[in-house]
């Protein structure tokens, strides 16, 4: 790729400099107004993922194809005003030498020479007094050819990772879809490669189907299987409003004389007292664990009820009675199914943070909550598929009990991508206006 950079007092003449110099197959990379007319970055021979792989990792700010252009006519214009500096100091230098009286013999001093090392014999002898020119010389040239290289390895570099045949085209602008549809670089970068050999459409479809594939769900209704369920995860995530849902479907199917509600939220003020107005809505007992009553003291008094929820303090590791909490969950004699809370609009990173934070649970699977608040869910369903969690619930409102729903991999998927499709509506539509 050939990158080179025009400048004349109008548009009209730089497109023309362009034009005469370049052909009619440049690509503009940039244009802007500078002191004395204008500067055009073009470029002939372009391919956007070779200047993604150049620009290495900041290449994940460009948003678009644009963004990238004009990262790569950024890169180019600090590398020529890098190799201009050091040729200034350079002519300094000579400068200096001349005013000396300095005897310049041999080789001539220019770009060219600057990539061969002058042979010994060869060498002018220079007086003790030159020592400090010579040494000067010495690092402007390392500078320039140091700079050379830098360019020449990054293309050279690119040159080696771009992927092979005529799949390239199909799984860059795959990747980039996967990744608008919210998963990360890396699962979005595998699936491409997976599918890179299709049409994009098709590829696009496919990648969706393993998507869902990778996406595993819990195979039966807690409300008909029973047992004893505990929601563990930050404060905020959902786990006593998700409580409240699951209760409320309950006792309208099952009724309330089978369910009961217990919390192990004994560290904050009145942190339980949400949950003790679920109970008395749904005339539901509720209990709490604490230094005269444990959880297995209280399960014990449950062993009657089909359904046993149980709601936890959303604690980190740096709280007090973190450890505790999740050691009293794993080292019950209940068969405990402990599943992970987590709240769509949380970042992938601390998605996964949440999870190694509550590993220790013997978690079971998740429960996916505030579905109607994420701006994509790609970020949600690429988290189930990378820890293998299966999804167990989600929710997508504040309405009790409507909007509690189990989970599906297939609906879940096509949710993602009519969130995706709305997404890019409205920045149409932003656009437009």
């Amino acid at each position: 790729m050939k990158v080179k950079r025009f400048f004349a007092q109008t548009m009209a003449e730089a497109l023309k400099q362009v034009s005469n110099e370049m052909g009619p197959d440049a690509v503009i990379l940039s244009n802007r107004r500078v002191d004395g007319g204008v500067e055009i970055v073009t470029a002939l021979d372009y391919d956007e993922n070779m200047a993604r792989q150049r620009l290495g990792e900041k290449a994940g700010e460009a948003t678009n194809g644009a963004r990238l252009a004009e990262m790569q006519a950024d890169q180019h214009r600090h590398l020529e005003s890098e190799l201009t500096r050091s040729r200034s100091r350079i002519q300094e230098v000579r400068e200096k030498r001349a005013a000396a009286g300095a005897q310049y013999t041999g080789v001539a001093f220019n770009d060219a020479a600057l990539d061969e090392e002058m042979p010994v014999a060869q060498a002018p002898q220079k007086p003790a007094t030159d020592s400090g020119y010579s040494d000067e010389l010495a690092s402007m040239k390392a500078e320039i050819k140091s700079l050379r290289e830098l360019v020449s390895n990054s293309s050279a570099q690119a040159e080696r990772k771009k992927p092979e045949g005529p799949g390239n085209a199909v799984q860059q602008r795959l990747s980039e879809r996967l990744q608008e549809f919210g998963l990360g670089h890396e699962l979005a970068g595998s699936l491409a490669q997976q599918n890179r050999n299709a049409r994009l459409e098709d590829a696009w479809k496919q990648s969706l189907k393993m998507l869902a594939t990778g996406v595993r769900t819990a195979r039966e209704s807690w409300l008909e299987a029973g047992g004893v369920y505990a929601l563990v995860g930050p404060t905020d995530s959902g786990k006593t409003t998700t409580i409240g849902k699951l209760a409320a479907r309950y006792v309208l199917e099952h009724g309330p004389d089978s369910l009961a509600l217990v919390t192990t939220d004994r560290y904050r003020v009145a942190a339980h007292e949400q949950l003790f107005v679920f109970g008395r809505i749904l005339n539901v007992p509720v209990r709490v664990v604490d230094e005269t009553h444990s959880l297995d003291d209280i399960l014990d008094e449950l062993s009657d009820r089909h359904l046993v929820l149980i709601d936890t303090a959303g604690l980190t590791s740096a709280d007090r009675g973190y450890q505790e909490q999740l050691a009293e969950l794993a080292r019950s004699h209940h068969n405990i199914r402990s599943h992970l809370v987590v709240s769509a609009t949380s970042q992938p990173r601390i998605m996964k943070s949440v999870w190694h934070c509550y590993k220790m649970a013997n978690l079971a699977g998740c429960v996916m909550t505030k579905i109607d608040e994420a701006l994509t869910l790609g970020e949600s369903l690429g988290f189930v598929m990378e820890t293998g969690l299966p999804v167990a619930w989600y929710t997508d409102g504040q309405k009790i009990p409507e909007d509690l729903h189990r989970a599906q991999a297939v609906p879940l998927v096509r949710l993602g991508v009519e969130r995706l499709r709305a997404m890019q509506h409205s920045q149409a539509v932003a656009e437009g206006a």
